[in-house]
C-alpha cells in the first residue's frame, strides 16, 4: 500500500461524501489506524455496524486494504486480550465479554 493509494482513497471520498463531516474523518482515522494496527485489531475497536459504515464512506473494504495484524496491533488491549481466547469471532460478535476495546498502551 502505497501513500499515493490511500491519497486517491481519501480524495475520492472527499469528492464523493454527502453527509456529517466527523464520519468522513473518523473513516479515515480508522483507515490510518488501521494500516498500524490491521483489520482484526480494528474490528475489535469497532462494532460491525461502524466499519461498514466507514468501508461505505471510503468505498473500499478494510480487509483488502489493510493488513490483518498491524506491526502495532500489539499496542491494543483488545488484540491482546482476544490472543487468550479461543474464538476471535466470538470476540468480535461481543460473544466473550471483556475483549472488545478502544484503548491502546505504550
Amino acid at each position: 500500500m502505497t501513500k499515493s493509494h490511500s491519497l486517491d482513497i481519501f480524495n475520492k471520498a472527499i469528492k464523493d461524501f454527502r453527509g456529517q463531516l466527523p464520519a468522513l474523518e473518523s473513516a479515515i482515522g480508522a483507515y490510518i489506524v488501521g494500516q498500524k494496527i490491521g483489520w482484526k485489531p480494528l474490528l475489535l475497536i469497532h462494532d460491525k455496524k461502524t466499519i461498514t459504515k466507514y468501508e461505505k464512506i471510503l468505498g473500499i473494504h478494510f480487509r483488502d486494504e489493510l493488513p490483518e495484524v498491524g506491526e502495532l496491533a500489539k499496542k491494543s488491549i483488545a488484540w491482546n486480550a482476544v490472543q487468550k481466547v479461543s474464538n476471535y469471532w466470538k470476540a468480535v460478535k461481543g460473544e466473550i465479554t471483556g475483549i472488545r476495546s478502544p484503548e491502546m498502551t505504550k
